[in-house]
C-alpha cells in the first residue's frame, strides 16, 4: 500500500491544490492533505478554516484526508506510515526550493520519497499570495478558487468601498 503526504499551508486552498489532490488520487492507495502549522508565517485563515475549507472542496473519496501537523515533514510521515510526499511544482525557482527540500528530507528519512506533480496548465501561475493580493485590490479571482473560498477571503480582505 502506497500512501502520500501533500503537505502545505493552504492559504487559501486554489483550483491548483485540488488539480493536484484530484491528479494525484490515481497514484496512491491513500493521500493525506495536512496543513502544516508554521510559527515563522502569520496566516490569513486560522488552521482550522483551512482544514474546513480543504475538507469541503476537495474530492470526496474514502482514499483522502484532511488533516494538521507540526514540526518536520519527514517525522510525520514516519509517524503515520506515509511512504511518499507530494509536492507541486509551477516554475522553476519552485522546483529549486523543493528539489533542496527532496534531498534534505532523503537525507532525514531514505525511506520516504518525493514525488513531484507539474500543474495543470491553467493552474501553472496561481499562488495563494498572488490571489490574496488580487481579492485585497478588488479583483475577481472566482477562476482561481472555488466559490466558498472567494466568500471567505472577500469577508477578510475586501477594503470597503
Amino acid at each position: 500500500m502506497v500512501s502520500a503526504l501533500y503537505p502545505g499551508s493552504f492559504d487559501p486552498v486554489t483550483r491548483g491544490h485540488i488539480d493536484l489532490v484530484e491528479r494525484a488520487l490515481p497514484l496512491f492507495d491513500r493521500l493525506t492533505v495536512a496543513v502544516a502549522t508554521n510559527s515563522s508565517k502569520a496566516p490569513l485563515l486560522p488552521i482550522e478554516e483551512r482544514i474546513e475549507l480543504l475538507q469541503a472542496v476537495l474530492p470526496k473519496d474514502s482514499r483522502l484526508s484532511v488533516t494538521t501537523f507540526s514540526g518536520l515533514v519527514v517525522e510525520f510521515c514516519k509517524q503515520q506510515g506515509i511512504g511518499a510526499i507530494l509536492r507541486g511544482v509551477r516554475t522553476v525557482s519552485d522546483f529549486e526550493y523543493e528539489y533542496q527540500m527532496a534531498l534534505t528530507n532523503r537525507h532525514l528519512e531514505s525511506r520516504i520519497e518525493t514525488i513531484f506533480v507539474m500543474p495543470s496548465v491553467q493552474y501553472s501561475y496561481v499562488s495563494s499570495s498572488l490571489i490574496k493580493e488580487i481579492v485585497r485590490n478588488g479583483g475577481d479571482v472566482s477562476s482561481f478558487v472555488p466559490p466558498l473560498v472567494e466568500q471567505r477571503l472577500q469577508q477578510k480582505l475586501r477594503r470597503p468601498s
